[in-house]
Parts: structure tokens; sequence; C-alpha cells
């Protein structure tokens, strides 16, 4: 690092080319900083879906289940009902 008196040594134009390099640094500091941020964006953009994914599939499973439960029902329903039938041709 440079202190003052390292400075005030220095000609203008060696002071014009550090001030150069440090705003060419800002630059390019600055569109890497965009470009993190867009990837930030995205990323929390994918943990978003990913939450929805997971509420849909679990929404899904319910779904199925409740599907289930009726299939379940309606042939409980046939049988009792065949049943009933054959009962009644017996007798």
């Amino acid at each position: 690092m440079m202190n003052q008196r390292d400075f005030r040594k220095l000609r203008r134009i060696d002071l014009y080319e550090i001030m150069l390099a440090q705003s060419q640094e800002i630059d390019a500091l600055k569109v890497e900083l965009a470009q993190v941020r867009e990837e930030l964006s995205n990323k929390e953009i994918k943990l978003k879906e990913a939450g929805s994914i997971a509420e849909a599939a679990l929404s899904l499973t319910n779904i199925f289940e409740e599907a289930q439960k009726a299939a379940d029902l309606y042939l409980e329903n046939i049988k009792t009902t065949f049943g009933e039938t054959d009962e009644n041709e017996e007798e």
C-alpha cells in the first residue's frame, strides 16, 4: 500500500493511471455484482418453484388417497349389491 508521502511523489499521469485502473476495476465489479444478483434471483425463483412442486405433489397424493377411498367404497358397494343379489337368488 502507498502512504500519503508516496502519493505526493507520484506524477499526475501516474495518479490518472491509478484512477483509471480503479475505475475499470469498479466497472468490472459492478458487472460481476449484477450477474451474482441475477443468479441469486434465479435461485430464489427455483426455490419457490420447488416449494410449489412439493405442494403440488402433496396435493396429488391427497387426491390419489381420496380416489383410492372412493374406489374402495365403490367396490365394497358392488360386492354388497352382488352379494345381496346372490343371496336373493339362492333363496
